[in-house]
């Protein structure tokens, strides 16, 4: 546990986050700063995986220091800004979706 009980998010510098679409329309999800756009349907869950460019696997922050995900959400879709040096989605089986980076590790399993 962190400093006022927070759950760290990233342990050896890797983060994942979960991005699940519990509407009944399709949701857009882009993932910046690449730009990334994708199209999550209805009721499905994918997992926004990225790694620390820093040697002591710390995160560079967008608001607040050492955090690896910001998430911005308007009605129709969400932004994730991922704050690693590369990116890979997949569903929460780890099925591929798409990695952003040649230089990003091997993606193992999701969770």
């Amino acid at each position: 546990m962190r400093q006022g009980g927070a759950p760290r998010m990233a342990t050896g510098g890797t983060a994942r986050l979960l991005i699940s679409n519990g509407g009944d329309a399709t949701l857009e999800l882009t993932v910046e700063p690449w730009a990334d756009t994708y199209q999550i349907f209805p009721k499905q869950t994918w997992v926004v995986v990225t790694h620390s460019p820093a040697a002591d696997g710390s995160w560079a922050g967008t608001l607040r220091g050492d955090e690896p995900f910001q998430v911005d959400h308007q009605p129709e879709s969400v932004a994730v800004w991922v704050n690693g040096n590369c990116f890979h989605l997949s569903d929460v089986e780890g099925n591929a979706i798409d990695s952003a980076d040649w230089h990003c590790p091997v993606q193992g399993s999701s969770f």
